[in-house]
């Protein structure tokens, strides 16, 4: 019985801790896109072009591996 309590209580958790993660990267990519903006335009272009890159190659990984 002990097993299934502790199985309850951590799946009531479970939301919150999503919500945690989520804030704690909002907060991460709120304060890096505000030192990419004080460093001027060079670098946000240079920051697009790396960030536009990464995205792509995780949708053509994420393509690859759910076809196996």
């Amino acid at each position: 019985m002990r097993d299934v309590a502790e199985d309850a209580l951590l799946g009531l958790l479970f939301p919150f801790w999503q919500i945690v993660i989520g804030v704690c990267l909002v907060v991460v990519t709120v304060i890096s896109a505000h030192r990419l903006l004080m460093r001027g335009p060079s670098r946000m272009s240079h920051a697009i072009v790396v960030a536009g890159s990464a995205v792509v190659g995780m949708v053509v990984l994420g393509i690859l591996l759910s076809m196996t």
